[in-house]
């Protein structure tokens, strides 16, 4: 770790801190994840999920790990800086979030969301936290409770903050899938025009009622299998009306409740796929891409309609092109390399992958209906939240909230301006060469 020289710390968990770091030789900053425990084989190392996971995707909106170095039994990833993370845009905001950046921001998450679930992938803790923003840019981080869709259950039951954890796993699902990670979509939305949680539950039990109380209970012809899950733990929903969602989220558009409410649905295969959400009426607007935020690709020979097409065909086929439901994709990197001393890699060049272009019409339409962990671990390791009243409650004036995130109150914010849709684990074995270096770099996250 020579290479770099540490700059300071900007974060700190229970996992590991984080600092932020110049590259000695390119100038490159970078932020660099020293993990606490002790890792006593490479092989323990890239066993890890946040590795394996990382190495098989590269997207403009996940975030890039550059290398994994093991030295002298301590692990350090090294990642690209990110300016900030998203909580911590919101955290002590004043006034509310103009829906154009929302929409820019949710639009760049549900491509990269869309981009891991197709490879195989679910995040398992989406949150305000996990999320980093440069500039106009927002990428997904921190992998390390993400799992592969066609693992083998059980699953856990204890993953991601209670506040944005879907309820398939409040009630201990055995098994689950990407439709967690939709959820807690929808949850996110909802916070970053209010800048209020949607659902703060204080426990299981009462995060359950919390979002009871906002969408209604369930009931057993809505989701039979959420009754069997409660039957098997013996709880029993209470029987809540839930309340007007466009009241509780006023600043939002119609077009962003709708997409609120379908992401927040009880049953989990009603909940729309991240491909889908990108067809939905609130992005729109959103098929054009921001120039930084563009692969890099050579240029491509458009294909004029076929002749003999009809009109309608015609203008279907030229939006199909306009907005594709498609997302960047690149051949997994697997460039793992052990070496004794620490050496400099080259520079890993266009990290952005190529197009691959899907017709808008032979994509399913998803059909829209209406209606903690205590101590959160993000790559950025910030302060938490506050232990204030959460906006459900203060309009049902009944609920209460325990202790949050940590410590602080979250102001509430001015009233909003008249707003329109815009565009915007591991066994140890012992190791042949203690003391020594050993790296993992190449091209593995985008």
């Amino acid at each position: 770790m020579e290479r770099y020289k540490i700059i300071k710390e900007v974060g700190n968990g229970s996992f590991g801190v984080v600092w932020r770091a110049l590259n000695k030789q390119n100038g490159e900053v970078v932020a660099i994840k020293k993990m606490k425990r002790k890792y006593y084989s490479w092989e323990e190392c890239i066993n890890l999920r946040e590795v394996k996971s990382l190495r098989k995707m590269n997207h403009p909106n996940i975030v890039k790990l550059k290398e994994v170095v093991r030295e002298n039994d301590i692990l350090y990833f090294v990642f690209e800086y990110m300016e900030c993370s998203l909580y911590q845009l919101m955290k002590d905001r004043q006034k509310f979030f103009l829906e154009a950046k929302i929409k820019n921001w949710c639009f760049q998450v549900f491509q990269g969301l869309a981009y891991m679930h197709q490879r195989g992938y679910f995040h398992r803790d989406l949150k305000p936290e996990n999320f980093l923003v440069s500039k106009d840019a927002i990428k997904i981080a921190d992998f390390g409770l993400a799992r592969e869709i066609v693992s083998q259950p059980p699953y856990t039951d204890y993953v991601s903050t209670r506040w944005y954890r879907a309820p398939e796993v409040l009630l201990q699902a055995p098994t689950y899938g990407p439709a967690v990670d939709m959820w807690a979509m929808g949850a996110i939305m909802a916070e970053l025009f209010t800048l209020r949680p949607l659902f703060p539950g204080s426990s299981e039990a009462d995060e359950i009622y919390k979002i009871c109380s906002v969408i209604g209970s369930p009931t057993e012809s809505s989701w039979a299998e959420g009754f069997e899950l409660a039957s098997t733990i013996n709880y029993l929903f209470p029987d809540l009306g839930g309340v007007n969602l466009s009241a509780l989220v006023p600043s939002a558009s119609k077009e962003a409740v709708s997409l609120i409410a379908s992401l927040c649905s009880w049953n989990p295969r009603k909940r729309p796929t991240a491909s889908e959400v990108l067809q939905h009426p609130f992005f729109q607007s959103c098929y054009y891409v921001p120039p930084s935020l563009r692969p890099k690709l050579t240029t491509v020979a458009r294909t004029p309609p076929a002749e003999g097409l009809s009109g309608r065909r015609a203008m279907e086929q030229k939006y199909a092109k306009k907005y594709p439901g498609s997302l960047p994709t690149s051949k997994p990197v697997d460039n793992v390399t052990s070496s004794a001393k620490m050496h400099a890699y080259p520079s890993t060049g266009n990290i952005d992958g190529g197009n691959e272009k899907t017709n808008k019409n032979s994509t399913r339409q998803p059909k829209y209906q209406p209606p903690i962990k205590n101590n959160p671990r993000g790559m950025y390791m910030g302060k938490g939240r506050g232990n204030d009243i959460g906006y459900t409650a203060e309009k049902l004036g009944n609920m209460t909230i325990g202790m949050g995130r940590g410590s602080g109150t979250r102001h509430p914010p001015l009233p909003p301006p008249p707003m329109k849709a815009g565009v915007p684990a591991n066994g140890r074995s012992s190791d042949l060469f203690p003391g020594r270096s050993q790296v993992y770099s190449g091209k593995v996250a985008g």
